[in-house]
């Protein structure tokens, strides 16, 4: 039998705990425990609940040992973007504040109106698009509103480096995750100095970027005791994103387009340069970095957030939460529905009412209100498609490539109804697999670590051979 590795991978609304093994050349996923994610309210901030994380991070890898798993590794993945800040005494000092919290409202205006800093010469640097809860938009926002905390701060660490850091006292930056703070060079894969500097963020927080592979450490003697075993911690891609890419089971001859599927939508491509041309920054796409100091090529989509605000809306006003399969019916019910509305459109990030804000942006553009369900959910579908398509072509334009093939990964893959509406605006084929794209991209590296597979290319293939892969035709 081969190492049994342990994928902690924690997304926005829930978190898994993966144990992955190498049987005669495929891999095994066994899912060992599940909890939910949350926001709360916090000191006038959306919060993730950080303190509940590490509990149920903890709570999951003692249910491993008690199913009777003796994993050789760990490694933690999340989502982007996010972090807390460590006085000298390696105590946190700040809540863990979301992404969809308003506080950075204004800040990239403010710094050019101050003549601080263009986006044009930040994207020049970095190659990260602009999104306004960037990192270092955050940072400059507690800079501005809160710089005692600024002031007493030793350590800067993101979410995964900061669970990591509980686990095994290491503190690092991960070079995927870090990348995403808009503050590392693209060129460099280090911090930016100058960027640094003009922000007027203090240097001494950010930690030394450590590439995906590198081995943190054993758990600490208490975390070991308590969860009943030792294992090595290994970073894994911690961006949820740069592990999801690494499980495309990705064909030889075919030149194909990634999505992963979840939340949100990443769709791109992996190069291994950046493109920071003032066309791919009209555009906003990102290079995020990525396993082997390669680039994930691509542009965030608001992806299932929407249908998984009006379920959870539905399941408010009815009692009870609707199944997907039912959300999908009564959309295909009103499938010549014809409203659209952006879905990329900041005023679907955190409304009070996702349905109520789909009906306001269809009266804002003079289009028919959608009056059902089904109509509501068409609209997001269509939407959602719209976006898809359009990224798509402008991948092809701004990479001056074809692609044969959109390769989809992660939750959002098992949606059948939106994989064949997706196929139908491409005109290509759509594979859609594995499921736990980024439990098994985060087990990938883990096992190339520690000698189980000798490089990515082999990593994919076991992943090819491993799970089942749908495919959906154009016009079906």
């Amino acid at each position: 039998m081969g190492k049994q590795h342990l994928a902690i991978d924690i997304g926005a609304s829930s978190g898994r705990h993966m144990i992955g093994e190498l049987k005669d050349g495929k891999m095994t996923l066994t899912e060992v425990y599940r909890f939910e994610n949350r926001l709360v309210e916090k000191n006038g901030h959306l919060c993730w609940d950080i303190e509940h994380l590490y509990e149920e991070v903890l709570k999951g890898m003692k249910a491993a040992g008690e199913k009777g798993y003796v994993p050789s590794s760990v490694g933690i993945d999340t989502w982007a973007v996010d972090f807390v800040l460590l006085d000298q005494d390696d105590r946190r000092i700040t809540d863990a504040v979301a992404y969809r919290d308003e506080r950075t409202d204004g800040i990239r205006e403010m710094l050019e109106k101050d003549q601080v800093l263009t986006f044009q010469e930040h994207y020049k640097r970095t190659g990260i698009q602009y999104q306004k809860f960037n990192t270092c938009y955050q940072l400059v926002a507690m800079r501005e509103q809160e710089p005692e905390l600024l002031d007493r701060a030793e350590c800067f660490l993101m979410i995964p480096d900061y669970l990591h850091f509980l686990l095994c006292g290491v503190k690092a930056n991960e070079y995927t995750n870090a990348s995403t703070t808009a503050l590392v060079g693209a060129e460099s894969f280090a911090w930016d100095e100058e960027l640094i500097q003009r922000l007027e963020l203090p240097r001494k927080i950010f930690q030394k970027i450590l590439p995906a592979g590198s081995v943190l450490g054993n758990l600490r003697p208490e975390v070991a005791k308590e969860v009943g075993y030792d294992c090595q911690v290994i970073l894994p891609a911690t961006h949820d994103t740069g592990s999801a890419y690494l499980a495309v089971p990705v064909r030889k001859n075919e030149e194909g387009v990634f999505l992963s599927s979840g939340t949100w939508s990443l769709m791109g491509v992996e190069n291994e340069a950046a493109i920071t041309t003032p066309d791919s920054m009209e555009k906003n796409f990102t290079n995020e970095g990525g396993y082997n100091h390669r680039f994930r090529y691509l542009k965030n989509i608001m992806g299932l957030w929407m249908i998984q605000s009006v379920r959870r809306e539905l399941g408010e006003m009815e009692g009870k939460r609707p199944e997907f399969q039912e959300l999908i019916r009564k959309a295909e019910e009103e499938k010549n529905f014809t409203s659209r509305v952006n879905v990329d459109d900041n005023r679907f990030l955190a409304p009070a009412s996702m349905i109520s804000e789909v009906k306001e942006a269809c009266f804002d553009t003079k289009q028919p209100m959608p009056d059902t369900t089904g109509k509501i959910m068409q609209c997001i579908y269509s939407s959602l498609v719209d976006d898809y398509r359009q990224c798509f072509l402008d991948i092809s334009v701004l990479t001056d490539k074809n692609y044969d093939v959109l390769y989809v990964v992660g939750g959002g893959c098992q949606d059948q109804y939106l994989n064949q509406l997706t196929a139908n605006a491409l005109q290509k084929k759509v594979y859609a697999g594995p499921v736990e794209g980024t439990a098994i991209g985060n087990l990938m590296v883990q096992m190339i670590t520690e000698g189980e597979l000798s490089d990515l290319q082999q990593a994919r293939e076991a992943v090819g051979r491993s799970f089942p892969i749908a495919e959906f035709k154009p016009g079906k």
